[in-house]
């Protein structure tokens, strides 16, 4: 006859092994800004424009992230670290200057249309943010400000 283990030995053990997930760890060692290569500066955004983009787009889309608390405690900083590294690869704003100028129309084009679609910010992180909920005042805004510049730059 198999003995089952105990509920106390199933939590000690969970326990255990909670904590030592925390011993691998994710880099938030901060990225050097440069503000003259930063997107809001060289395409001159007005502040409203620029407090929303920076509250909801810049923790995934730049190199100034701003970690919460919980980004701290594995597994939702291995998860959040994910996020963050497909966010930048999408898009770093904090790199703007390194873009080629076709380059900068397509991804201000693709930021007009996905925040058209509601698919940006993501669920996980509106979630978690309540000021990434963008209400449709704000939505229209950025739109209309990132087909501005798209337009005014590509004429």
């Amino acid at each position: 006859m198999i003995k089952r283990p105990s509920k106390r030995s199933v939590l000690i053990t969970l326990l255990i092994v909670f904590v030592a997930i925390q011993l691998k760890t994710t880099d938030k060692t901060p990225v050097k800004i440069t503000p003259e290569s930063d997107f809001l500066a060289l395409e001159e955004a007005p502040q409203d424009v620029t407090k929303l983009i920076q509250s909801v787009c810049y923790d995934c889309h730049s190199n100034q992230t701003q970690y919460p608390w919980y980004s701290y405690v594995a597994p939702v900083s291995w998860w959040l670290e994910g996020h963050i590294k497909n966010g930048r690869s999408k898009v770093n704003f904090s790199l703007w200057d390194t873009y080629t100028p076709a380059h900068k129309d397509t991804l201000k084009n693709k930021c007009a249309e996905l925040i058209e679609k509601k698919w940006m910010p993501i669920l996980t992180y509106k979630s978690t943010h309540a000021d990434a909920r963008l209400n449709e005042q704000q939505r229209r805004m950025l739109i209309t400000w990132l087909k501005a510049v798209y337009y005014t730059h590509r004429t």
